[in-house]
């Protein structure tokens, strides 16, 4: 699929965003490059939009065999909207290609105001992380997206505090998935896993264990631990061992 669209309620914005031309001649503040892709923002009308885009696929076969990284971005965080799992509005899309190869490609997201990422509230040792009924609300809602994604065979597969938003009002947001994908048997179980230790690599530093222990019988929706539950829990724990 090639080519390019505009969600209709942004169609005030046609100028700025209305075509894959248009989005490559954008100025804005540059968050991140990379040798495939960059990030800028923008703000129209007092509101923030955050520009992503790719100028390439990777070297060789990889421009034309596989899924574009950016498609893979817009339709996750579409998958993520449509599972009922807060995320940001996908305002903008597309992509182009030169013969059968990618050629280049965008995603434009809407700000979510008033929002921090769960690392940064980690790296500042804030005030919430010790605010026992704080801490329970994030982890009930956690649990609910995290094992809706896992109840469709999807993985997250990048599920590191940096791509979990959290507003002034307690709501979180799952961002940032362009790796995430859908899986069975082995890998769906090992994949599941992988999630979970990337949430707790950084939780076992600010979270007690037993809050730790609690987000995973929420995400179980059981009181009691099985025998495989415990397993994976083993499985969580050690599974950067080594690799920190």
């Amino acid at each position: 699929m090639a080519g390019w669209n505009l969600e209709p309620a942004y169609a005030h914005l046609a100028d700025d965003f209305g075509s894959l031309d248009a989005v490559f001649a954008l100025q804005g503040e540059r968050l991140t490059r990379d040798p495939l892709s960059e990030v800028i923002r923008v703000e129209r009308g007092g509101v923030n939009y955050y520009v992503k885009r790719y100028t390439g696929a990777g070297k060789g076969l990889r421009r034309y065999l596989g899924k574009p990284r950016v498609k893979s971005e817009w339709q996750n965080l579409k998958r993520f909207a449509k599972w009922g799992i807060p995320t940001a509005d996908v305002v903008a899309w597309g992509l182009a290609r030169k013969g059968l190869a990618y050629d280049r490609g965008a995603m434009i997201t809407r700000e979510l105001p008033r929002t921090e990422d769960l690392s940064v509230l980690a790296e500042r040792n804030d005030a919430r992380l010790r605010d026992p009924k704080w801490v329970d609300a994030v982890s009930r809602q956690l649990a609910e997206y995290t094992r809706t994604m896992h109840d469709h065979r999807f993985t997250h597969n990048d599920l590191k505090w940096r791509n979990l938003l959290i507003d002034d009002q307690s709501t979180l947001y799952l961002i940032d998935c362009p790796n995430g994908d859908f899986w069975r048997g082995f890998w769906l179980k090992y994949r599941i896993t992988k999630d979970l230790a990337c949430l707790d690599k950084v939780a076992k530093y600010h979270l007690s264990a037993t809050q730790r222990l609690r987000f995973y019988m929420q995400y179980r929706q059981r009181r009691h631990l099985s025998a495989s539950d415990k397993q994976r829990i083993r499985h969580v724990v050690k599974f950067f061992e080594g690799r920190e």
